[in-house]
């Protein structure tokens, strides 16, 4: 930290005639060696702090606005001082004039496009000279959106000694550094909105010292109270650093806010107020870089997120996919020759003689099931694949299975029950009931059980005539499933011929 010798702007003042400016004099900043310097850190909760259902505000905190609930985003938290304080000790310069209901603030400015902020943490550091008892100072924090003199207030926090402690410091030369952190678990933040400069202050009043003196006429007694710190490498930014000044008969200053910039030279800080803010951009592009996909392609300008929902695997931010050599995809590869699977790409299965699974892999499948197969007739073959048993109009009862263990379904056919009646059963259902089972995919059609069929009436007109005759010698010798087998022993021969002789003449007659 650079060192600089105590301002003399109060020695001039002294000087100058006239009872304003002598006792605006009594700003004296005083230059301190800090040997130590504590921490009060104060929990901001901003859905506690409301206007209460009376429609009075609670005295901890007069929230002006909260926005929208922040999301916890991918922006990487930014942290802005105007200070090169190392927030350590050592030697700092206390703005002793700083009188009750004045505000020591500090702005910063962004680019445009990481607005909305969400405010995380606000520093100060407070400072004690020489004091000759514990001192007590009642504070508020003030946020704003832009500059303070134009920009809107956004929240305003006040100490009450209940949820929010005042500042309370020991006897002696000390420093403590108010740490004003915003609950990250509170369902509301503070958030702050670009007001159009792309810029946000904020700031800490005192409202009420310890012994407070008369501001204009008498400045607080500075061995009783405690004041903000101004670093003491000089005042790098001077348009950055505000104060609300006090309104008074004898307040040459100034009065309400202004920039150091704009002070009288008299009356401007040596130095930059030790503040600093930390904020989350809400706004911000997360970065991208090139994705390989599971074919084995690459795409550049992917987010990691992005790249994850398609199933892909990022590369980094901001890699191209020039510089990437994303692997080929594999799958299963079925080996005919040897019956194994393997895991491989496409091209080394194919060279390799194999069957390519792209979306499987060997442990998600089965390269050569076999199993039982239930055919349409209701029998069963063992040991066969799925293709043959497709081919054969079959079901595949799955890999590894028999048929001594499937269950397959028996064909429904019509059967004529011994009242006329039809129903679709199954063959052995039908047998079991001494009825006529009329075949495999069968129906009940209307009449079709209405009378028993005529003994020798082959061709089914209804009667045992020549034609029947004729059916017999036209397929004698026939062997198998023959129309012209009337006594169905499976050859068409004299037995049938006589069934037809026997039988002749009309039906039901």
């Amino acid at each position: 930290m650079k060192r600089r010798r105590q301002s003399i702007f109060a020695a001039l003042l002294l000087a100058m005639p006239g009872i304003a400016f002598a006792q605006e004099g009594t700003r004296a900043p005083i230059q301190v060696e800090l040997e130590d310097i504590a921490v009060q850190r104060i929990i901001l909760r901003p859905s506690l702090m409301k206007k209460t259902a009376q429609g009075g505000f609670d005295p901890a905190a007069v929230q002006v606005t909260t926005h929208f609930p922040a999301s916890r985003g991918d922006c990487p938290e930014e942290t802005f001082t105007h200070s090169d304080s190392d927030w350590g000790p050592g030697e700092y310069v206390l703005q002793a004039g700083i009188v009750g209901g004045e505000t020591a603030a500090a702005s910063y400015t962004l680019t445009a496009d990481k607005f909305p902020l969400r405010l995380d943490l606000f520093e100060v550091l407070f400072a004690t000279s020489n004091a000759i008892g514990q001192t007590t100072t009642e504070w508020s924090v003030r946020i704003y959106e832009g500059t303070p003199d134009t920009g809107g207030l956004v929240a305003e926090f006040s100490s009450d000694d209940v949820l929010l402690p005042h500042l309370v410091m020991p006897p002696g030369t000390t420093g403590t550094i108010l740490q004003f952190l915003v609950d990250p678990q509170d369902p509301e933040q503070i958030n702050i909105d670009d007001d159009g400069t792309h810029g946000f202050t904020i700031g800490v009043r005192i409202d009420q010292h310890n012994e407070p003196g008369t501001p204009c006429i008498e400045s607080p007694n500075p061995t009783n109270n405690a004041f903000p710190c101004t670093d003491v490498s000089g005042l790098d930014v001077p348009s950055g650093n505000w104060i609300d000044l006090v309104t008074g008969t004898f307040c040459f200053c100034g009065s309400d806010w202004s920039s150091f910039q704009s002070l009288p030279t008299l009356c401007r800080p040596s130095g930059d107020w030790v503040i600093r803010a930390s904020v989350t951009p809400q706004g911000c592009t997360p970065p991208t870089g090139a994705c390989c996909r599971s074919n084995g392609t690459c795409t550049d300008e992917f987010t990691a997120d992005d790249c994850d929902v398609i199933g892909g695997t990022y590369q980094g931010d901001l890699v191209q996919c020039a510089d990437v050599d994303c692997p080929a995809p594999t799958g299963a590869c079925c080996v005919e020759v040897t019956g194994d699977c393997i895991d491989v790409d496409a091209e080394l299965c194919a060279l390799g003689g194999g069957i390519f699974n792209a979306t499987e892999s060997c442990s998600s499948i089965i390269c050569f099931p076999e199993g039982a197969c239930c055919l349409p007739d209701g029998s069963c073959l063992d040991a066969v694949d799925p293709d043959v048993c497709s081919a054969a109009e079959g079901v595949f009862q799955g890999d590894g299975t028999n048929c001594l263990a499937a269950d397959c379904p028996q064909p429904l056919g019509a059967c004529c029950l011994g009242s006329g009646t039809c129903v679709d059963i199954i063959e052995s259902t039908c047998v079991s009931f001494g009825a006529t089972w009329l075949g495999m995919d069968s129906v009940c059609e209307p009449q079709v059980c209405d009378q028993d069929p005529c003994e020798g009436d082959l061709n089914g007109d209804g009667a045992v005539t020549v034609d029947d005759l004729l059916m017999v010698i036209g397929q004698w010798g026939c062997s198998g499933i023959c129309d012209a087998d009337a006594n169905q022993d499976g050859t068409v021969n004299v037995e049938d011929l006589l069934v037809v002789i026997g039988g002749w003449g009309g039906c039901g007659g």
